[in-house]
């Protein structure tokens, strides 16, 4: 049977593509790849894009929570998860929730359509291990506490 490599890229339909594209861009750091009237294609620096956000054509409410929930994006480790901790402070950016999954921890935000975007970096350096660890029963999540330093 094939399977999946890798989920490519991400699209968004966002009510005003400027403004998303500044909260991706000066916010989390994406790069433009290419900015068109309607759309901006936003790449993480190694591939061609790894975020597209479309202008919406209409604006609808889903019902029953059906849609995204959130997109995870991987930072380096954790000290780039502090240093994104201490951005969204500084940019009164609203986080939803900070946690340690044990193998892998997590900040939880919403962009400025209420998209879910999860910023997380991996515990453990072998991907085997961050596996096994998912899968035990001993595992529980935990709030994750950031120490108040706006480096910046």
């Amino acid at each position: 049977m094939p399977y999946p490599k890798r989920i490519g890229h991400i699209v968004l339909n966002v009510k005003d593509v400027e403004a998303s594209t500044k909260f991706y861009t000066d916010i989390l750091g994406f790069q433009i790849a290419l900015q068109k009237e309607d759309a901006a294609f936003l790449t993480c620096g190694k591939v061609h894009h790894d975020l597209a956000l479309f202008k919406a054509k209409q604006t609808f409410r889903l019902q029953d929570g059906i849609g995204l929930n959130h997109m995870a994006i991987q930072v380096e480790d954790f000290d780039m998860l502090i240093e994104y901790y201490n951005i969204l402070e500084i940019n009164n950016v609203k986080i939803d929730r900070t946690t340690d999954h044990g193998m892998t921890r997590s900040i939880y935000l919403t962009d400025p359509d209420g998209n879910g975007v999860e910023l997380f970096c991996n515990s453990q350096e072998n991907p085997a291990e961050g596996l096994e660890l998912m899968g035990s029963p001993d595992r529980e999540n935990k709030e994750l506490v950031f120490a108040h330093t706006n480096s910046f």
